[in-house]
């Protein structure tokens, strides 16, 4: 077994366990928990000095999962997951109500992304859906190594899954779906340009 499998092993062991965990995106590091173990949550939203009214998106290992996450997903949705999954997507949805989860003061809707880096793959695939926010403490710059994320958040995490430097550190762009037009929240690594040759309708970040 090589180090990058045993590090990977020892990351989805610790979030089945409740445990929190680092691990690379296509964007920034992140800091993980199991998103259906409410307590892993609350852990992670202390580690990073947030509260409740900040709760932190799911990254998921494959389209497929989203399903499971919804109760309806509008075509504009499935057209974009389409598009830009994995890559640097979040989309705002409206959760299942059935979902046995407590990610914050969510209002019934959850952002939910698929990055594209391999190592995060490789661990949502085993562990499921996690509650992944960045890798720092809030108000703080977004770690683009491991080590700059143990620095900021020391013993609050189990793991670390290092993997070199984010190549390109700019943050998801953000996209509310849960109304009849959809609203970009946040623009980021993909463009509303790129947005609009999928979804021509889509509204600017308010203020633009």
């Amino acid at each position: 077994m090589t180090d990058r499998d045993r590090g990977i092993a020892t990351a989805i062991e610790a979030v089945a366990s409740g445990d929190l965990v680092v691990l690379p995106t296509d964007t920034v590091y992140g800091v993980g928990a199991d998103a259906f173990k409410a307590w892993s949550v609350t852990a992670l939203l202390n580690a990073k000095g947030r509260g409740r009214h900040m709760p932190p998106p799911v990254l998921v290992g494959s389209r497929h999962t989203l399903d499971g996450l919804v109760t309806r997903l509008p075509q504009q949705a499935r057209d974009l997951v389409e598009a830009f999954w994995p890559g640097a997507l979040t989309i705002v949805v409206e959760q299942a109500p059935s979902l046995q989860w407590d990610l914050g003061d969510t209002g019934g809707t959850v952002a939910v992304r698929m990055p594209l880096h391999p190592v995060a793959l490789e661990v949502l695939r085993a562990t499921g859906p996690m509650a992944v926010s960045s890798a720092n403490l809030t108000g703080e710059p977004a770690a683009v190594t491991a080590e700059q994320a143990r620095e900021q958040l020391g013993y609050k995490v189990s793991v670390y899954l290092e993997a070199g430097p984010c190549p390109d550190p700019v943050p998801s762009t953000i996209i509310d779906m849960t109304q009849e037009i959809p609203i970009i929240l946040r623009e980021g690594a993909i463009t509303i340009d790129q947005i609009r040759t999928v979804i021509p309708n889509v509204l600017p970040p308010v203020g633009n």
